[in-house]
């Protein structure tokens, strides 16, 4: 067997997708993470696989040790050192009020203390010349102060490194000198952009993450190889790429949101091939729910992400994400009732997994409802307890004098709610209506709650995918390796001729053939396409204009400015307009498991349905037939109530609502 693997590590679980080339069958697997080192879960699935790790010819992997060590804080000791004067830079931040109504609000933590902020003497001009050489001396004291103190994390920032990297490149050079063995970054190898906070706090997470993130990949490859694994390790990115491991570990900034990333790669691939190209995801696990609006097959990319408090510049798919999911737990404050964003996690996890949770949660409100059954081991390997699930939700029932079905209702309400409201920050708040797309869920959970969302919005379609509960390690297997570049040079288009555009293009296209090359992907496999940040002088913000990366003259960038920027705030102005930024998005283009039409032979409604149950809706006990997923005929259309089981996920088709299977295995719900 030659196959591909992809493995996508969440908060609760690690989903395995086995694709096997020579019979194109795809194989699933849940297998409960293991937080204290997630290469435990992977080798324990691939053991469950039965899976000889030789037969691999490709592994992508999604992986949250990053953005776990920025938000748990508990990462190497680090040093920020930057140019004198602006040692405060990290501290001070933007100086924004997080809680717009509260005057007293704290600021949120710094991700160091000041006291590890350090400066030297340097400075560099914002056109690149140089205005103070770097003390090399003070560098070299620097080096010392800092082996002596125990650091092994580095982050050089520079003032206006971007526009001449090379004060931080010797600084670090004189620093990893005195520091072998240290996470040594430059923002500029990071970040070539201006906004100093910014590049300053993405550099400083680089190498904050980089000591434990080159520990974990380097352990797990070795204990793959150890197995017999010879085929190279992939690392998915947050841009919706994977990139070789040996980059991510020089850049592990690049995978804070890998898992959600590759569940919209995975949704876009699912979408056009269902032909249903305008989608909004919601990718609902255990412990939180990423949701992104795809139009016409494409999804919208950004550079305001934040890990936390922190923001990340790095390009990165525009996901927004809400800390409500199965494993959030539920509370009463005041007799008002909460959901999230306390999780239980998968340690101990809900009360009905037995492992000793006491409080109430989204999955156990599912359990007590029936929504969830306890006759079939969740992930494979998990039975549910629901004499546990209705003591905890009834304990919270007796707080608020409800009846425990009500409350498990309620519980599920706000859920439901919560979920809406972040969707329509995707959507109704940048002025798109959400029923003129379909839903589509994915992740353990995101199934189960996909009408009620819906509902809540007023969507009247919801298309469950194929793989549902493993959708995001599907999505690793259809994704491209990717990588973004850029480049900051302010210029005003009056200013400069389309040549030095086209030239500085053209460098950037350079550096990332060089490094798809080192990948293995010849010229007859790799794409790249270009765009510019662009505003009106004056102006503080830049929209990103897609350009050709061979553009003809300057009239032809100012009237892809004007369309972009008449689309975003209407008429232009007649203010000059600048270029900020150049970018170059490269793809190393891959193969990709096909979706097979759905073959009907051995199915059918009465193969298919394995049972009913008692399942509340709008507090009355329905009879409602349960359904196994791989045994439904494709074309036939059924009322809810129904639960459609399979491995890894259940779908909830509830009363007033229908569902089909379409020609390539996804779950088509409509309101009727």
């Amino acid at each position: 067997m030659m196959a591909w693997l992809g493995v996508d590590v969440g908060g609760t679980f690690t989903d395995l997708v086995l694709f096997d080339r020579e019979t194109a069958r795809l194989e699933v697997l849940k297998t409960p993470s293991t937080p204290k080192n997630q290469a435990d879960g992977i080798l324990t699935g691939v053991e469950r696989l039965a899976l000889d790790p030789a037969s691999l010819e490709r592994m992508v992997h999604g992986t949250t040790v990053a953005t776990n060590t920025a938000l748990e804080r508990d990462g190497p000791r680090l040093a920020v050192v930057s140019t004198r004067g602006h040692r405060d830079v990290l501290v001070v931040g933007r100086g924004n009020r997080m809680a717009m109504y509260n005057i007293k609000a704290p600021p949120n933590r710094p991700l160091i203390p000041r006291s590890q902020c350090f400066e030297v003497d340097e400075r560099i001009k914002a056109d690149g010349s140089v205005h103070r050489s770097l003390d090399e001396r003070q560098a070299e004291e620097l080096g010392d102060l800092l082996a002596a103190e125990g650091y092994t994390a580095v982050a050089v920032c520079f003032i206006n490194a971007y526009a001449n990297p090379v004060h931080e490149r010797r600084c670090a050079e004189i620093l990893a000198a005195k520091l072998p063995g240290a996470s040594i970054t430059t923002s500029s190898a990071v970040l070539p952009e201006y906004r100093e906070y910014e590049r300053f706090s993405t550099a400083a997470l680089n190498a904050y993450v980089g000591p434990r993130m080159r520990h974990y990949v380097g352990d797990l490859r070795g204990r793959l190889e150890k197995a017999g694994m010879r085929a190279p390790l992939t690392i998915m990115s947050s841009n919706g790429g994977s990139l070789p491991a040996k980059r991510i570990e020089e850049l592990p900034v690049l995978s804070m949101l890998s898992g959600p990333a590759a569940g919209v790669i995975a949704a876009t691939h699912v979408g056009r091939a269902a032909g249903v190209p305008d989608l909004i995801t919601c990718d609902m696990g255990g412990t939180s729910t990423d949701v992104c609006l795809v139009r016409g097959g494409e999804f919208d990319m950004t550079t305001e992400g934040r890990v936390g408090a922190f923001p990340v510049k790095i390009r990165q798919i525009d996901i927004n994400t809400i800390a409500v999911a199965g494993g959030s737990i539920a509370s009463a404050t005041a007799g008002f009732l909460k959901v999230g964003p306390r999780s239980s996690a998968s340690t101990p996890g809900p009360a009905s997994f037995g492992r000793g949770g006491q409080e109430a949660t989204v999955t156990d409100a599912n359990v007590v409802l029936g929504r969830l059954r306890t006759d079939r081991p969740l992930g494979g390997e998990i039975h549910l307890d629901r004499a546990a699930a209705v003591e905890v939700v009834g304990r919270l029932a007796a707080q608020l004098g409800l009846s425990v079905e009500a409350m498990a209702e309620g519980i599920l309400k706000i859920a439901a709610v919560s979920l809406a409201g972040a969707i329509k920050e995707v959507s109704v708040m940048r002025g798109i209506d959400p029923r003129d797309f379909a839903l589509l869920p994915f992740g353990g959970a995101g199934a189960l709650h996909a009408v009620d969302v819906a509902v809540e919005l007023g969507m009247k379609t919801v298309l469950v995918p194929p793989l549902p509960g493993n959708f995001s390690a599907f999505g690793l297997l259809v994704a491209d390796l990717r990588r973004d570049l850029v480049q900051t040079r302010v210029v005003c288009t009056d200013e400069a001729p389309v040549a030095a555009v086209r030239d500085q293009l053209k460098a950037l296209v350079a550096d990332a053939q060089e490094e798809l090359a080192e990948a293995g992907y010849g010229v007859d496999r790799t794409r790249f396409s270009a765009s510019l940040d662009m505003r009106y002088a004056g102006q503080s913000f830049e929209l990103s204009v897609p350009v050709a990366l061979d553009v003809a003259d300057m009239a032809e960038i100012e009237q892809a400015f004007a369309r972009v920027y008449a689309a975003r705030y209407g008429a232009p102005t007649a203010a000059r307009v600048e270029i900020v930024s150049y970018r170059v998005a490269a793809w190393g283009l891959s193969e990709k498991p096909v979706l097979p039409p759905v073959d009907p032979t051995g199915r059918g409604l009465e193969a298919a349905r394995t049972g009913t149950g008692e399942v509340v809706f709008g507090g009355i006990a329905h009879p409602t037939q349960i359904l196994a997923r791989d045994l439904l005929p494709p074309g036939m259309t059924l009322e809810g109530p129904a639960l459609i089981e399979e491995a890894g996920s259940t779908t909830v088709v509830p009363p007033g609502w229908t569902v089909a299977l379409d020609t390539i295995g996804c779950l088509v719900m409509r309101q009727k």
